[in-house]
């Protein structure tokens, strides 16, 4: 389980944090050149181990490494070896990725402590950092569980935030024997095979005017002036406004749907290749149906509920009630089955589909006492 809060740390450790988090920047950098140097020239592959028993030559070399903890400078290691893991296992999978890549002024935002009470500490409305000092949390929610991580984050509005991860026990609800298929879409974004439906709200489209007028504000001031350091500010603030409400909304109708329903299906869509679509594009990544499948598994995971995702092909043109399939364009909305004569709104009809699909994938059938395990 992880907690995330806000720092309030004073100018002096905001300046040390900016100070550590630019070193990191820094060391990440030169383990990926060294690694790429070695390969070009040697035709050698560098592991975390030999690149974490330089640092002591490193702080020699470059004393401002010492202002950081010794296991953040690990930690920096650790991700540029997972960086080339996952371009490694990519490219074995036969996928094209991009080589992992330096990091620009600016580009480097959080740092990890991989072990508690070693170089962090976590008291009572204060953290405290090796280094930095104790800083000052805004502590909305106590603690569960054992600490075992933290890692300080740099917003783009350059406000801090630290994220804790516990080991405690999952805190399961009480048993609930109804299912729920559940169908994304762009007009309502989630509709449920109850009949129920929740409206799409278009977080990005609602401040749409705005972003373009404080973006053109940023477009009209000269490069490098402190007015366009001031309407960047503003655009990034626009932007975290837009993504924090698309999360807490997130947030907030899977854990709806947690608390209801035992059975929770969805389509596994394969989003990244839907936004290919220029004229939906923007809309599909506003409605951000992956983040709400991810929150739906975690939160389903953590309370003791079923989550399954179904291949989504003809969920929408096979007929739930006797599986004629039937094509249609986007444009239709209402399905009407010309064997049955089945007649549904489409979202609702898809999601009937899902439900169907997601529970003989579980070995599951609805029964009259709700559901339970197919013959």
């Amino acid at each position: 389980m992880t907690m995330k809060y806000r720092l309030r740390p004073t100018e002096k450790q905001a300046h040390r944090l900016e100070a550590q988090l630019e070193e990191c920047r820094t060391l990440y950098n030169h383990f990926l050149e060294a690694r790429t140097r070695a390969w070009e020239e040697r035709q050698e592959s560098l592991s975390y181990y030999n690149q974490t028993v330089t640092l002591p030559v490193l702080k020699q070399q470059c004393p401002a490494l010492s202002q950081v903890y010794s296991q953040v400078l690990q930690n920096v290691a650790l991700r540029v070896d997972l960086a080339f893991k996952a371009f490694f296992r990519r490219c074995k999978a036969g996928e094209t990725p991009g080589h992992p890549r330096f990091r620009g002024y600016g580009r480097y935002d959080s740092m990890t402590y991989p072990q508690y009470g070693l170089g962090w500490k976590m008291g009572e409305r204060v953290l405290k950092l090796s280094k930095v000092g104790a800083v000052r949390v805004v502590q909305h929610r106590p603690r569960a569980g054992q600490p075992k991580t933290c890692t300080i984050r740099r917003s783009s509005l350059r406000t801090w935030y630290v994220t804790i991860a516990c080991a405690c026990t999952p805190a399961t609800l009480p048993a609930s024997h109804d299912a729920v298929g559940i169908d994304v879409g762009l007009r309502s974004f989630a509709a449920l095979s109850t009949g129920e439906s929740t409206p799409c709200p278009k977080f990005l489209r609602t401040d749409e005017h705005e972003l373009k007028r404080t973006q053109r504000q940023l477009s009209a001031a000269p490069r490098g002036t402190p007015e366009r350091r001031k309407r960047r500010a503003i655009v990034r603030r626009v932007h975290e406004r837009i993504a924090n409400r698309r999360t807490n909304f997130a947030h907030q109708e899977s854990r709806r749907l947690v608390n209801r329903f035992g059975v929770i299906a969805v389509e596994d869509l394969a989003v990244h290749r839907m936004v290919h679509h220029h004229c939906l594009a923007t809309s599909i990544q506003d409605a951000a149906w992956s983040q709400f499948a991810t929150f739906l598994a975690y939160k389903a995971a953590w309370a003791g509920r079923r989550f399954v995702a179904v291949n989504p092909a003809y969920t929408s043109q096979d007929c739930s009630g006797c599986g004629h399939r039937q094509k249609k364009t986007l444009a239709v909305r209402i399905h009407q089955c010309a064997c049955c004569g089945l007649t549904l709104e489409r979202d609702h009809h898809a999601a009937v589909n899902i439900l169907r699909l997601g529970l003989q994938s579980l070995g599951l059938v609805p029964g009259s006492s709700g559901l339970q395990a197919g013959e």
